[in-house]
């Protein structure tokens, strides 16, 4: 297994802990009369997420892309410092936090941790992942075509999630 193929592997078992994390969470805001929005565009953020990480492997194996280190070792501090916010959100928010818009009414928007500064900052994560993953190894096709998908399902799913935070919102 390449060192590249193996920071893959690192974040698709990433992926599966945050998928488990989240069921948790699912169960403790669901018993709390939690409602779920947006599960119509959820199966498209999984698939293309999923994508993500076979688009990495395959266009660098098919296409024989060459670690660039110019490029390479930055691209992989950007993946690593995308884990750390992503992961800093997630102990932010606790078991508030998940891969689904999930909101429980009537609690309050959390105000610290990233979110002292924006409102979304496990978004930056994802978007600042899904350009530097792939570029770690070259993979600049996969960089540039998950960026033109995920644009469009991330607007949807701000517009989803703020909607369902606003409607929650005490008050």
């Amino acid at each position: 297994m390449t060192p590249y193929a193996f920071l893959i592997l690192l974040v698709a078992l990433e992926r599966l802990a945050e998928l488990a994390v989240a069921r948790r969470n699912g169960r403790w805001s669901h018993a709390r009369g939690a409602v779920e929005h947006g599960a119509g565009h959820y199966g498209a953020m999984v698939a293309l997420h999923t994508a993500l990480l076979a688009g990495c492997l395959v266009e660098t194996s098919l296409l024989r892309r060459a670690f660039l280190p110019w490029l390479g070792w930055p691209a992989l501090a950007a993946v690593l410092l995308a884990q750390a916010l992503r992961w800093w959100c997630i102990g932010t928010l606790g078991p508030r936090w998940n891969t689904r818009v999930i909101v429980v009414p009537g609690l309050p928007l959390v105000d610290r941790g990233p979110y002292r500064w924006l409102r979304h900052p496990n978004y930056l994560a994802v978007v600042l992942e899904g350009l530097a993953l792939p570029l770690v190894h070259g993979a600049w096709l996969t960089a540039g075509l998950f960026t033109a998908l995920n644009t469009p399902l991330l607007v949807t799913r701000l517009r989803c999630e703020n909607a369902a935070l606003a409607m929650a919102a005490p008050g």
